[in-house]
């Protein structure tokens, strides 16, 4: 198994999308890269922490590349919009690839320049090395699946996309 943490505003949404990819073996959502230790929910509500809401993927290679899901991580934001995605603002819905692996900086920084190509203009989103990542509240775990209903900012038709991605 290979990982990889994603910021990509809202971390309910982001999770969702994720999991419908096959190939991605687990998913937990949480604060990462922040200056503050086993921060709550509350604490990084405030935007004082330095935390961003993260989804970590565990993910199997042999089925789903890191650069299909990086690519997929760019369809669902704006990665343009600083501090902002969807209706969600403040510092704690940056968005960012963050990564454990050094063997990974080098396809995450092609497909970052791709993008910035593609677009035009520089990115405001931050590639790191993964430096603290807290795993968030029970509640937030898997919170689209409990709540249908819920609050996403990410389309249904990309939730569709992502389950479609890369089947045989």
């Amino acid at each position: 198994m290979k990982e990889i943490y994603f910021a990509g505003g809202c971390f309910w949404g982001t999770e969702h999308y994720f999991k419908q990819v096959r190939g991605v073996v687990a998913t937990e959502v949480g604060y990462a890269n922040g200056d503050t230790t086993a921060p709550t929910y509350e604490e990084v509500y405030t935007d004082t922490t330095g935390h961003a809401e993260t989804v970590h993927i565990s993910y199997n290679p042999d089925e789903v590349s890191l650069e299909l899901l990086i690519d997929l991580f760019f369809r669902s934001i704006d990665p343009t919009s600083i501090n902002r995605q969807g209706n969600d603002c403040g510092t704690r819905y940056r968005t960012g690839i963050y990564y454990t692996a050094e063997e990974d900086i080098d396809t995450i920084r092609d497909m970052y320049n791709g993008m910035e190509r593609i677009i035009g203009e520089p990115l405001a989103v931050e590639v790191a090395p993964l430096r603290s990542f807290y795993i968030a509240e029970e509640y937030h775990q898997d919170y689209l699946t409990k709540n249908p209903a819920g609050y996403c900012h990410i389309p249904r038709a990309l939730m569709l996309m992502a389950r479609e991605a890369n089947k045989e």
